[in-house]
């Protein structure tokens, strides 16, 4: 496997995975996750994540609408966090293998192409 930009893994549509797949190593995770504005690997390098202050509470759940909507036309639903009314958060991994995978960078660069309405 190797990294790709953005652009590469945006245009990809997440392939349906239960297991038998190798998550991918904590190398190549994190020279993949480097190239996604604002994200991080969590749980060991595990999953990445992203958190986001947005203007207000409706804010919030309008983005959360619009990345619920993506999830589902991909298959790849992430764990959506609201905390403090405009605290937002987003995390990703691939449950079936307990880690990462392609398809968890291809929803994270599909979910930075979404607008959201942040805190000035």
């Amino acid at each position: 496997m190797h990294t790709q930009t953005t652009e590469q893994l945006a245009a990809k549509k997440c392939v349906p995975c239960e297991g038998g797949v190798d998550p991918y190593s904590p190398e190549l995770a994190r020279a993949q996750v480097a190239k996604l504005d604002g994200w991080r690997l969590t749980h060991d390098g595990q999953r990445i994540r992203k958190d986001w202050t947005v203007k207000n509470f409706l804010a919030g759940m309008r983005f959360f609408q619009r990345v619920a909507e993506l999830a589902e036309a991909d298959q790849h639903h992430p764990d959506l966090h609201l905390e403090g009314y405009r605290q937002v958060a987003i995390e990703i991994w691939t449950h079936a293998i307990g880690g990462l995978s392609e398809n968890d960078f291809i929803l994270a660069s599909k979910i930075d192409q979404l607008p959201i309405e942040l805190k000035k």
